[in-house]
């Protein structure tokens, strides 16, 4: 079902479709994904979150503005300004303490920050995918950004959370909540996801879309 011609319908903008074409189908293979249903839902997630597989390092490089509505817990409005357009000081602190990773200082949050198609993110994931799949991404959490560890890494991720079922059921907003932790049907990203969903189910002749509201 994962070609490069049918990547680059879903994802015109995509620069190595060919690379990643064949790593997603091989992952997709291994972890289950190896139906029009889950196909569809788990390469809208992955294009929207990789900016149509181009994007595969998080970019933080936000203003005040940016962190203040996205991490609004971490950053008061003067921090905001502070650590504005300075991507390393922002993971650090926005990311330190929780997923697995030390405080602020350790720099854990820049160096586990979010890779790969579905953007893995903090040591604790880094450390199960290192175990589980064998690929080194403790020490090297670069790894994750070529195209089949990264592809290996969504897969996996995909089907520990149970995102296979929420797709076999086609509870499109189920598996965005999962992958993003929160849902709004009319939030312009949610849209943005729902976009690339109805196209993939379209190219895969799943004509109902299920519940996507």
């Amino acid at each position: 079902m994962i070609s490069p011609e049918f990547l680059k319908s879903l994802c015109p903008n995509i620069e190595e479709p060919d690379a990643w074409a064949v790593a997603l189908a091989a992952a997709a293979s291994e972890f289950d994904i190896n139906n029009p249903r889950r196909v569809a839902a788990w390469l809208a997630q992955c294009a929207h979150e990789s900016s149509e597989f181009n994007r595969v390092v998080e970019n933080l490089n936000y203003g005040a503005a940016g962190l203040l509505a996205t991490f609004p817990r971490y950053f008061t409005e003067q921090e905001a300004a502070d650590y504005a357009h300075h991507p390393e000081r922002i993971a650090n602190r926005a990311y330190a303490n929780r997923l697995g990773n030390g405080n602020e200082a350790s720099g854990d949050g820049w160096r586990f920050r979010g890779r790969g198609p579905i953007q893995a993110t903090g040591r604790d994931l880094c450390e199960l995918l290192c175990d589980a799949l064998g690929i080194d991404c403790l020490q090297h959490p670069e790894l994750l950004e070529l195209p089949d560890h990264g592809a290996r890494s969504a897969a996996y991720f995909w089907r520990v959370n149970g995102f296979n079922s929420f797709a076999d059921r086609m509870l499109f907003n189920l598996v965005t909540k999962g992958v993003n932790g929160m849902y709004r049907w009319n939030r312009p990203s949610d849209l943005h996801r729902l976009g690339y969903y109805e196209v993939a189910c379209n190219l895969l002749g799943v004509t109902d879309p299920g519940n996507v509201a």
